[in-house]
């Protein structure tokens, strides 16, 4: 394990997620004086290298928010996604590697007593809603990015923690999968549409207005 505090005052270190004996290698970054921890999981084969995780995540934490990026799948499983794509839609599996995240969070000295938050994408963003939805009392609020919240399935009506659904404007279907899904959830979701953006938010400008949103909701929910 590496550690070093850059000079905007947060302190950036390597960490090993246990989630539930499987070892994860994961970026913990935490903003001086920060009492939050937002959790981020990826979807559709990224990583925790994800420049489009890391851009948001560095933003939250020049927001003053904690943050968490780490590795859902093993490195064999990663290898075998690359071939199959197999495990990035194995759900319930990231589910359980989410949820164990936050319970090593819970039981870490200077993190058990944060204000937990999720930002899924893809993928990620059903796993975050069925952790939310195992662990209600833990996490206060979730973010979903360009999610598929409808894989989340029968655990988006026990959903309790206030939930964003982001979705680029030009992302016709996944407009309408999110649409389903808030439907199906007993804590209505507010949903976004950024306008110009397609799946992955790579026109000028979108990734920004995610940031704005993500950052609005989690300082309303996280207080």
């Amino acid at each position: 394990m590496s550690s070093e505090v850059p000079n905007d005052g947060c302190e950036e270190r390597e960490v090993i997620v246990d989630a539930e004996g499987e070892p994860l290698g994961g970026f913990l970054t935490l903003p001086e004086g920060s009492y939050t921890l937002i959790l981020f999981a990826h979807g559709s084969g990224s990583s925790r290298f994800s420049p489009r995780n890391r851009a948001v995540a560095a933003a939250l934490n020049r927001a003053g928010f904690g943050t968490l990026l780490f590795d859902l799948l093993t490195a064999e499983e990663n290898r075998i996604d690359e071939q199959t794509r197999e495990f990035r839609f194995d759900i319930p599996l990231l589910a359980k590697r989410l949820t164990g995240a936050l319970d090593w969070a819970h039981l870490q000295p200077d993190l058990s007593q944060r204000h937990y938050g999720l930002f899924g994408s893809s993928t990620g963003a059903a796993a975050a809603l069925i952790a939310a939805a195992l662990r209600p009392t833990l996490v206060r609020a979730v973010v979903s990015r360009g999610g598929r919240p409808d894989l989340a399935g029968q655990a988006l009506p026990r959903v309790q923690a206030p939930t964003l659904l982001i979705v680029g404007g030009e992302d016709h279907q996944v407009i309408e999968l999110n649409r389903q899904a808030a439907a199906a959830m007993a804590q209505p979701p507010e949903l976004k549409l950024v306008e110009g953006a397609t799946h992955l938010f790579e026109e000028p400008g979108t990734l920004d207005q995610v940031v704005h949103h993500a950052i609005d909701w989690f300082d309303t929910h996280l207080s």
